[in-house]
């Protein structure tokens, strides 16, 4: 009994680490791009080493490579959705708006999903409708004290990047539901990082978006090398053993709490924009995305 409540213990604390630390992740990732390295770059550099240490891993674990072309041809598109485009056009666009506003659409890519279900012509309950209509009337709130923005041609383009990064996400999502490969997918996910970072890499230096790895700034440095080890090793495993000894509606909250820590420590950090608009628009948002959520967890 004293062995299980130690474990829930733990849990509790690994969750708690996740909620705080992946949402400083935001902040890690606009000081890397606010250091003249392009967003798709740093997503190629945290890829190729993230991802190479789970290789590594798995290899000296003596875990075989996957085998087969349609194997092959999953862990491919999912490394495309999952990596390519969603991390890539999400600190593409953090070049051009706030870390917490960037935070704050990362977390409506469940919204996504219940058009995508819509457009499949799946009967869905009514309160993921709801949560889906409070989500995007969220971001209307925040974005009616950002309507000059628009005038200016970055900040649009950062917040269309952004929103094609949750799509691409959630496409990513309903993907990998209907493609589940029997195969391990943390080894998975390392293939798919590091397939992604190789591709950025040589997308970048064919277009001229590469800065040589000696002219990177020790800040871009720094904020990349606790992208890897603080997001993509520790927290990761963190959230695993929170999912493994606590219940997926509690260890799902970090999802909740994530842009707030974006939002707050980017209004410390950097001064960036929290007013009242951002506050309710914000709370407004992910409480859509918590209908949305709990509505496909209990199916009701």
């Amino acid at each position: 009994m004293l062995s299980s409540k130690t474990t829930k213990q733990k849990a509790v604390w690994a969750l708690a680490w996740v909620c705080f630390f992946w949402g400083t992740t935001w902040i890690a990732s606009k000081i890397a791009v606010s250091n003249g390295v392009h967003g798709l770059q740093v997503a190629a550099i945290r890829h190729v080493l993230g991802g190479g240490l789970y290789i590594a891993f798995f290899l000296i674990k003596k875990q075989p490579l996957p085998k087969g072309k349609k194997l092959w041809t999953t862990i491919i598109i999912l490394s495309i959705l999952n990596f390519m485009l969603s991390n890539g056009l999400s600190y593409w666009g953090l070049q051009y708006i706030s870390s917490g506003l960037g935070a704050i659409i990362g977390a409506i890519f469940p919204l996504w999903i219940v058009i995508i279900d819509l457009f499949k012509g799946e009967r869905l309950p009514r309160k993921a409708l709801t949560g889906l209509l409070l989500g995007f009337g969220g971001i209307c709130i925040i974005f009616a004290d950002h309507l000059k923005d628009f005038l200016n041609a970055s900040f649009t383009l950062g917040i269309i990047l952004s929103v094609l990064a949750t799509m691409s996400w959630a496409f990513g999502t309903v993907y990998t539901k209907k493609h589940a490969a029997n195969f391990n997918p943390y080894f998975s996910l390392g293939l798919q990082m590091f397939i992604s970072g190789i591709a950025l890499t040589c997308l970048t230096k064919s277009t001229g978006l590469f800065t040589p790895l000696q002219n990177i700034p020790a800040n871009a440095w720094w904020a990349m090398l606790y992208l890897l080890i603080i997001g993509s090793v520790l927290t990761f495993v963190a959230y695993l053993y929170s999912l493994q000894h606590l219940p997926t509606s509690v260890a799902s909250l970090y999802a909740y709490i994530n842009p707030v820590v974006a939002l707050v420590l980017g209004a410390l950090l950097f001064s960036e924009k929290l007013n009242i608009f951002i506050a309710i628009g914000g709370a407004v948002t992910i409480t859509g995305v918590y209908l949305v959520n709990s509505a496909f967890k209990k199916g009701s």
